[in-house]
């Protein structure tokens, strides 16, 4: 499986983080940081190929290179708009842009509180093109007690999203 994760903004890159290294071994992982990204500190991880924003012609530009699955974790309020709007004038909004076009999963994780009422038409536009909004709500049934065990819980949830195979967190009824 090839994955691409965009790193869209630098309030929750921690989650980002978190969705890299809870990722099972195998998946192929391209990443892309924008510019108010790059302070994030991903961990080593094998399997992962780094892009700068502005390489527009990195091979998840293209549908020919077969990405799987697309996560924008998080996504700011810019790229949301962009995408919203077939703007794909950096890496992050064409690999997106590309998502949606070849019909391949793309979730979005939007990380602002509270949401202005153009980001919710942008997220009900991009949920009608299939698009993915899955902000990081936490589900309290997973009786998450620690920060870990609540990252853990909304890393989970992205990768059932994803069809990634996962036991991060507890289930309903388990």
């Amino acid at each position: 499986m090839k994955i691409a994760l965009i790193v869209s903004g630098a309030s929750g890159v921690e989650l980002a983080d978190a969705f890299l290294r809870y990722l099972p071994d195998g998946i192929e992982t391209h990443v892309v940081l924008s510019d108010n990204a790059r302070t994030v500190a991903l961990h080593e991880k094998t399997g992962i190929t780094l892009h700068a924003d502005n390489d527009i012609a990195a091979a998840i530009a293209s549908g020919s290179f077969g990405v799987d699955a697309t996560a924008v974790i998080p996504c700011s309020m810019n790229t949301l708009a962009k995408i919203a709007c077939g703007i794909a004038d950096t890496l992050a909004s064409r690999a997106a842009a590309v998502a949606i076009k070849e019909r391949k999963p793309l979730l979005l994780a939007p990380r602002e509180l509270p949401f202005s009422p153009i980001a919710l038409e942008n997220m009900l536009k991009l949920s009608r093109l299939g698009v993915i909004i899955a902000p990081p709500v936490l589900g309290y049934y997973s009786d998450s007690r620690t920060l870990e065990e609540m990252e853990r819980f909304l890393v989970g949830k992205w990768y059932d999203i994803l069809g990634i195979e996962n036991e991060l967190y507890r289930r309903w009824g388990s």
